[in-house]
């Protein structure tokens, strides 16, 4: 493959058994395996899934819904507050025999479903752990009540349960404080739940953040896990020592446009528009954007800290690079970059080549 400009190649072993492990730990654990498809995004990379037995997905809008739909997937989550502008969507979506299961978070939403629902749907309460992004908050019981008690008045929404998303994991400096923040999560979930045992059903619990799902064996009381960006993994995720380098399914290839030796800089076509402008602290507490993997001696090679990613603007990346080792660079070079959170990066792109040259189409934007 000619690669001329910034490329994202995605290595199909690596994502395969990022699959299979996820989808093994879901069965040892005894939950419903729901992926979270938002971060490939890709009916082919789909198909990989299905063929790992997965049949119930996740993904985080009505327009991801329903590219998903018409690749044949008939039970989905939509993981983001209904929208209630999208209701013809959603209702489209219910009359071609597709089981949708939607987040809720207060009672006008319910009553809004209630009353322009064609078909029924499964309602999921939308709780905040901790995270703060969205969501009830887990000990709000007034809100919770209310909320729960709308969902009876029409058999158009279906009680289902209790979800989260825990995103403060994703903040955690520590494998032991991923596993506390986790923990925390999980006994407010069980919590509510034990709360209203009885009163409404078997309600369910549904969890979804690849470092818990990744390092956490406690799930006791969880029915359902929606990771999702286990599919790539990251350098975010192997900072917080989720996955190993190998675990990483992707890299941005970029080609060296410029070198500064005076600044001790290399200058990649390769910018914010292509990897996004997440970033981790490198061990010098600077801003890193993405580790630097270089050939040598016919081998590919990761470069250690002192070398990386340290700089993005539109389409211009800095390579900060110890002096000793900007012979190794060269303008017309290709360089690999373990990108810091692939969700972002894979969006931007659009699209992905496997290392044996396929090109992978993703969801159109628009």
């Amino acid at each position: 493959m000619n690669i001329i400009r910034p490329t994202l190649i995605l290595d199909e072993t690596v994502c395969r058994n990022n699959i299979r492990r996820m989808v093994q730990k879901a069965a040892k654990l005894g939950v419903r395996f729901r992926p979270h498809f938002k971060t490939h995004q890709s009916v082919k990379v789909g198909e990989w899934f299905r063929e790992e037995g997965v049949t119930a997905i996740t993904v985080s809008s009505v327009q991801m819904a329903e590219y998903f739909a018409a690749a044949g997937w008939k039970d989905i989550t939509i993981a983001f507050p209904l929208n209630i502008l999208e209701m013809e969507n959603i209702n489209s979506l219910t009359k071609s025999a597709v089981k949708i299961n939607v987040l809720v978070e207060n009672t006008e939403v319910v009553h809004f479903l209630q009353e322009q629902l064609v078909a029924p749907v499964d309602v999921w309460l939308k709780i905040d752990t901790g995270y703060n992004r969205t969501g009830i908050e887990a000990t709000d019981f007034e809100l919770v009540d209310a909320v729960i008690k709308a969902t009876t008045y029409s058999a158009k929404t279906n009680l289902k349960g209790f979800l989260t998303h825990s995103g403060q994991t994703y903040q955690a400096n520590s494998i032991d404080e991923i596993m506390r923040r986790h923990f925390d999560s999980l006994l407010k979930l069980k919590n509510l739940k034990n709360r209203y045992a009885g009163m409404y059903g078997n309600l369910e619990i549904s969890m979804g953040d690849t470092p818990a799902a990744s390092v956490c064996e406690n799930f006791n009381g969880v029915d359902e896990l929606r990771p999702g960006n286990f599919v790539f993994y990251d350098l975010m995720q192997q900072n917080h020592g989720v996955c190993r380098f190998e675990d990483i399914a992707v890299k941005m290839v970029c080609p060296v446009v410029a070198i500064h030796p005076s600044r001790n800089e290399v200058v990649i076509h390769g910018g914010a528009v292509h990897f996004s402008k997440d970033y981790i602290l490198n061990t010098d507490g600077k801003k890193m954007f993405g580790r630097i993997i270089i050939e040598k001696e016919g081998k590919k090679v990761l470069m250690d800290t002192m070398n990386y990613l340290s700089a993005l603007s539109q389409e211009h990346g800095i390579l900060k690079v110890a002096q000793s080792q900007l012979l190794h660079f060269y303008v017309g070079q290709l360089v690999e970059i373990y990108p810091v959170h692939s969700c972002l990066t894979a969006n931007l792109m659009g699209h992905y080549y496997t290392t044996t040259g396929e090109r992978i189409e993703m969801m159109p934007k628009f």
